[in-house]
């Protein structure tokens, strides 16, 4: 008896300090102002120059600065870590004056090398801190990178200890835009030569949160950088990014009060946010795409009739209906109306089967045939419900004798095998980082970007025609001509049929009423420096 007593006592104060544990580490957390974030995935790595997915960004947008950023709610282009810029009269040369007494957060100075480092080291595939990932987004923005015949940066250079000018091949119309870009935050370069493999683990910028930890899957720390250049930001004393894939289960977080703050909102517990009198609903008109990729390169894929047909079986009404809750509009082109250069002469492709079946039978499969169907498993703005929606569509393509089978991964293995191209049709989206429709048709749709093993043009579409309007856009200022270049680029894309368009999304998040000072973005760039807790 006295042995079995004491087995029960010692489980007794095991239990009783795993939740004594449990609450001081919670009480831990909220300990000063902390705000905990409520996302739907992890982050892929915390380097932004390596990564394209948007649940890496959202801590990395509070650790980096960049060049220039978007206004709070535009994205028009305002001073960021350069106080000013100027440029040539023929679009060649574009010269930033930066800031002063700016530090990054290991202490070390910010000046015009340190720039000119992080663009040798992202442009330059033989630099020695060129390593740790592909360097994706430098490759769709500047058109690869060097030694590649399409790279537009000539040179980057310091002309003092805080000036520097960039030399470009060609104009490039959306330069300034891209450089607010997520992927282009300045980063330390002592922190990223000490080791730029781990710096993807441990980063270094000069933004108004601080690094601390990462527990993989489950919580990124940031801390308070009390020397931040910005005078009285940020207002909070820690951020807590912490992942929980169901959106319900994250829902079910908010309203118990382990989370303060969430994205990827169901579409349905829209209208519960806005009955609840201790929460907030923020709501954002979606500058992105949700699309179904159908592998060009890949039979019977490669058979535009076939991709024709596919566009003429998927119902977007009944799928908005079903998994957006009407907060979303069916997607025509690949870019939404919200946008200048959408070309809104364009017309979608009809819901309609016999037209699909007559398709498929001109295309010399008159019973169908059957295809690996790609499905995401992680909720995303664009895509609340992707295993849902394939499953609807799945159930469409039957009914033209597509016998499609799901297959699904994390979503890091998704993007890995997306990239690199093993896939027949994936569902994918896209949300827009600098108001560009550059930033849409160049990067997701242009024969450039279908570099593996990072591919951003996972349809592997390479139209000789789209990509000559796409790189004369790109050399223009006018923002006029570039829009009837992007005009045109649509019909031949629409024709082509590269994707099945599926729905432009309203990014919906939720939070306490205590917080204050969050305003969404419609690049969906997260900014929590001005973001405040309510005592």
């Amino acid at each position: 008896m006295k042995k079995r007593f004491w087995i029960v006592s010692v489980m007794a104060i095991f239990l009783f300090s795993t939740i004594l544990a449990g609450c001081v580490e919670k009480d831990s957390a909220k300990s000063g102002k902390t705000l905990i974030y409520g996302r739907g995935a992890d982050a892929k790595l915390l380097d932004p120059i390596q990564v394209t997915d948007g649940e890496s960004f959202k801590p990395t947008d509070q650790i980096f600065d960049n060049l220039v950023e978007y206004d709070q709610k535009t994205t028009e282009v305002v001073p960021g870590l350069a106080e000013s810029w100027e440029t040539s009269e023929d679009g060649l040369t574009w010269t930033f004056h930066l800031r002063k007494g700016v530090q990054f957060h290991d202490g070390t100075p910010f000046n015009a090398e340190a720039v000119v480092y992080n663009f040798q080291r992202w442009m330059d595939p033989e630099h020695p801190e060129h390593k740790g990932g592909e360097f994706p987004y430098y490759g769709y923005m500047f058109g690869g990178f060097k030694g590649d015949e399409g790279h537009l940066i000539e040179s980057v250079s310091a002309q003092d200890e805080y000036t520097v000018q960039f030399k470009l091949k060609k104009p490039l119309g959306p330069f300034l835009s891209n450089l607010a870009m997520s992927p282009f935050g300045i980063a330390s370069p002592t922190a990223v030569k000490k080791d730029p493999v781990k710096f993807a683990q441990h980063p270094v910028g000069t933004g108004p949160f601080k690094f601390e930890s990462w527990k993989k899957n489950d919580t990124v720390v940031l801390v308070k950088n009390e020397n931040y250049w910005k005078k009285g930001q940020p207002k909070l004393d820690r951020v807590i990014f912490k992942s929980i894939p169901d959106n319900a289960a994250r829902f079910s977080a908010l309203k118990s009060g382990d989370i303060d703050m969430m994205d990827g909102l169901n579409p349905n517990d829209v209208q519960l946010v806005k009955q609840d009198q201790n929460f907030e609903l923020y709501a954002q008109e979606g500058m992105n795409v949700g699309y179904l990729a159908l592998n060009t390169e890949k039979e019977p894929l490669n058979n535009v009739k076939v991709r024709q047909a596919i566009n003429h079986a998927v119902n977007k009404d009944a799928i908005i209906k079903n998994f957006y809750a009407g907060q979303a509009v069916a997607a025509v082109n690949p870019m939404p109306s919200m946008m200048w250069g959408y070309n809104d002469q364009v017309k979608d492709y009809e819901y309609d089967l016999d037209k699909a079946k007559q398709l498929l039978k001109e295309a010399g499969y008159p019973d169908g045939f059957e295809v690996e169907f790609y499905a995401m498993t992680e909720p995303r703005p664009y895509m609340p419900n992707g295993k849902k929606i394939a499953e609807f569509i799945q159930a469409d393509l039957a009914k033209i004798g597509i016998r499609a089978k799901i297959v699904t991964y994390d979503w890091q293995t998704y993007l890995d095998k997306t990239g690199k191209g093993e896939h027949q049709m994936a569902l994918m989206g896209w949300n827009g980082d600098n108001g560009d429709p550059d930033n849409f048709l160049y990067v997701l749709l242009d024969k450039d970007n279908t570099r593996m093993p990072d591919a951003g043009n996972i349809a592997f579409y390479k139209s000789d025609a789209v990509h000559d309007l796409l790189i004369q856009a790109q050399s223009l200022t006018d923002q006029g001509e570039r829009a009837k270049l992007y005009e045109q680029a649509q019909e031949i894309i629409k024709a082509d049929a590269p994707w099945v368009p599926i729905a432009h999304a309203t990014v919906s998040f939720a939070g306490r009423k205590e917080i204050t000072g969050f305003v969404p973005h419609p690049t969906t760039q997260l900014k929590l420096e001005f973001v405040d807790l309510k005592n």
